[in-house]
């Protein structure tokens, strides 16, 4: 076991009281596996992983329990130095909009050396490594386009440039959270095709944070179904998907447009029947 989450808890605190975010959740990720977290929105995703490298607030604004052992080791008690080292070189994180995460004023070629340069010493040429990763990830003419900014690229390719800088610091884990929103469906099926590329070649785990079911199919290993902080199913990709168990799983499951199917509007989470 790669990753093992432990009663993870996290809690927002303001002058209006308490927002329990992730109430005491637990889930497991091997070695080259791929996990989905599914959800809608605030329903804990994003927060769950931030907190497992603390990119959350400090106390007393967020408080973060319970256990998240990497190899066995906690990464709720390390140090922010100590954290540093695992941010990107062991855990990796691909965020949903890639034109906020990219920086306007640098070429993406310097956006992805300077992840190299800060986790990589050993590197000797940067700028070869940088083509490279652009190579790896699909971009055509690399040489060319290392040199290109941000606003000069599409959304898709914008989210391939995050990935090379993901992939520039070696992670064993990657996180992509929400990677195809507000991407057509043909971009979309090209970026989870990359990361299942990446994901067999690299013998990378991922983490995948989406609330679509429709895109981990014949992708996840194992589902996790989090509904407000907690996760309410989990088990093997195959099994949630074709024998769901819990109503919410049934419900975002239902909501995925079928083919061959005619309906006036597609079904709808009845939250007062999972509440009862």
């Amino acid at each position: 076991m790669l990753l093992d989450v432990q009663d993870l808890k996290v809690s927002f605190h303001s002058r209006d009281g308490v927002n329990e975010a992730v109430k005491g959740i637990s889930f497991q990720l091997d070695e080259g596996k791929t996990l989905a977290i599914v959800g809608e929105s605030g329903s804990g995703k994003s927060v769950t992983s931030m907190a497992l490298t603390k990119l959350l607030p400090p106390e007393p604004q967020c408080r973060v329990s319970g256990k998240a052992s990497l190899d066995g080791e906690n990464l709720l008690d390390l140090s922010a130095s100590e954290m540093r080292a695992v941010r990107g070189k062991q855990i990796a994180y691909i965020f949903q909009e890639p034109s906020t995460s990219l920086n306007p004023y640098y070429t993406v070629g310097n956006q992805i050396a300077e992840a190299i340069k800060f986790h990589r010493k050993e590197v000797s040429d940067v700028w070869a490594e940088v083509v490279k990763l652009l190579d790896q990830v699909g971009i055509r003419d690399p040489e060319k386009r290392a040199v290109d900014y941000p606003h000069q690229m599409s959304g898709g390719m914008k989210q391939r440039v995050m990935i090379a800088i993901a992939l520039a610091c070696q992670p064993r884990i990657l996180v992509a959270d929400e990677p195809t929103t507000a991407l057509d469906v043909t971009i979309e099926a090209q970026i989870i095709n990359l990361l299942k590329d990446l994901r067999a070649r690299l013998n990378m785990s991922i983490i995948l944070i989406t609330h679509n079911f429709g895109i981990v199919d014949e992708f996840a290993d194992d589902i996790a179904v989090m509904f407000r902080g907690e996760i309410v199913e989990a088990g093997p990709a195959e099994s949630v998907l074709s024998n769901p168990q819990h109503p919410y799983t049934q419900a975002l499951i239902n909501c995925i447009p079928k083919m061959g199917t005619k309906q006036k509007r597609l079904p709808v989470v009845d939250y007062a029947e999972l509440e009862k």
